[in-house]
């Protein structure tokens, strides 16, 4: 009788792949974490630090460091991070060498609101977000008549302020009127851009340009209390009053 040697070595190496892997498992399984990894995409850990992320990799009341891998509840862990207010995605994840690793990305204001005694910023992302004590965000600053459901209009012009080279540099406050209606305050020149409405960003954005290369070319921009984009197809000013004369 011919024994098949090929059917022999190939059952042989079948077993052997099946014990290996069934051994891989189990000393994986058995295996505790190491140590806890935490990096933020942005690079810089602005509103939450480490030892805050730390406090949210907690289960069955303590931290996950030398608990075994395979009683890590991964999902939980990054539903924990998640639902920090400073956090807008995170993943959680074991490496083979046996380290917990976090990569959190944190929400990134554009605006802050100021009324009253409430403050709080609106993100990328149109959603408030609260402020930090680790860290204050250097953005525009919204005041006046601010309602709960301005944050899709108040995001809609910081982007578009955000966007200009220019804007970005001069628009320095934004103020909501009553009816609900949006007045600029601006760096150079001390005036008041009255927008109106935020609708037809782009034309009144492009009109108020070409109004200040007009006027800062030839100086007229100071004489200039308030500039109105409200009216189609043009730029009303007023002057400043001098009382002194």
């Amino acid at each position: 009788m011919k024994i098949n040697w090929n059917y022999i070595i190939g059952t042989l190496l079948v077993l052997l792949v099946v014990f290996l892997y069934g051994f891989s498992n189990l000393k994986n399984s058995t295996q505790k974490v190491s140590d806890i990894s935490i990096e933020f995409e942005q690079g810089d850990n602005l509103f939450m630090d480490y030892q805050m992320v730390n406090k949210l990799l907690i289960q069955n009341g303590g931290t996950v460091k030398n608990q075994a891998k395979s009683v890590i509840n991964l999902h939980n862990l990054e539903a924990n991070i998640r639902s920090h207010p400073m956090v807008e995605s995170a993943s959680v994840f074991l490496t083979v060498d046996g380290f917990l690793k976090a990569e959190i990305k944190q929400r990134t204001p554009i605006a802050r609101v100021v009324m009253n005694n409430e403050s709080y910023y609106i993100d990328r992302q149109a959603k408030s977000m609260p402020l930090s004590e680790n860290f204050s965000a250097r953005v525009l600053l919204i005041s006046g008549a601010v309602k709960e459901g301005n944050n899709a209009e108040i995001h809609q012009l910081v982007t578009a302020i955000l966007n200009d080279e220019f804007l970005k540099e001069q628009i320095i406050g934004v103020e909501i009127k009553p009816k609900n209606e949006y007045v600029l305050d601006t760096r150079v020149g001390d005036q008041k851009i009255i927008l109106g409405k935020v609708e037809n960003l782009d034309h009144k954005f492009k009109n108020l340009g070409l109004f200040y290369i007009k006027s800062m070319a030839d100086s007229t921009i100071y004489k200039y209390d308030s500039i109105n984009l409200k009216y189609n197809k043009q730029v009303v000013c007023t002057n400043k009053v001098d009382y002194g004369k």
